[in-house]
């Protein structure tokens, strides 16, 4: 995982931890929901190893929050102006990566990203967000494969479709091209995914 805006390692894992703790879960408990093992969890936190985008964003999910909350600082402002470089991007080596469009706000859990998927590229799966959590996509260009609780939606360019964020989905690029797409997540409920 690499940041345009260049969050250290340390960082981000001083962010998680402080977000695990703030919540009150333990390492096991984080662990469990996220679906990741302990012992990578306590190497995120330390800042001793770097996460993959899908690894980052389980823990955002076992946290019951978004990347965005994860990669970002909270601000607190009526009006949030996010030059280029000042988005947070996360890149993973698969050959895609994720651009925060969407400032981090008190209170609110609401994410606006713009994913950009290689050439075939399978970003793989992710976890149900929390119940009553909501998730809108568009596609900008290219084609890309949603699967939604192992049903497959091919949607193109100009296409868009919305779904109920708890549900295991996953994200692809069957074509020869770049994929683009944009996603919005509201996450709402109870912190917990099913």
């Amino acid at each position: 995982m690499s940041s345009e805006s260049a969050l250290s390692l340390s960082a981000l894992g001083g962010r998680i931890r402080d977000e695990r703790i703030g919540r009150g879960l333990s390492l096991e408990e984080l662990s469990a929901r996220a679906r990741v093992s302990r012992s990578m969890l306590s190497a995120v936190e330390r800042g001793a190893k770097a996460p993959t985008v899908i690894v980052l964003d389980r823990i955002a999910t076992g946290l019951g929050t978004s990347l965005a909350r994860v990669l970002g600082e909270e601000r607190r402002a009526r009006l949030v102006l996010l030059r280029r470089r000042d988005q947070q991007v996360a890149r993973d080596p698969a050959g895609w990566e994720r651009r925060i469009l969407s400032p981090v706000l008190p209170g609110v859990e609401f994410e606006f990203m713009r994913t950009t998927l290689g050439p075939k590229v399978d970003a793989g799966e992710f976890l149900p967000h929390a119940r009553g959590s909501r998730e809108y996509v568009a596609v900008e260009r290219g084609t890309l494969r949603l699967t939604i609780d192992s049903t497959d939606y091919l949607l193109r360019a100009g296409d868009a479709i919305y779904y109920d964020g708890d549900v295991r989905h996953s994200f692809a690029n069957p074509g020869a091209g770049n994929c683009i797409y944009y996603l919005a997540m509201d996450v709402k409920g109870d912190g917990h995914s099913r």
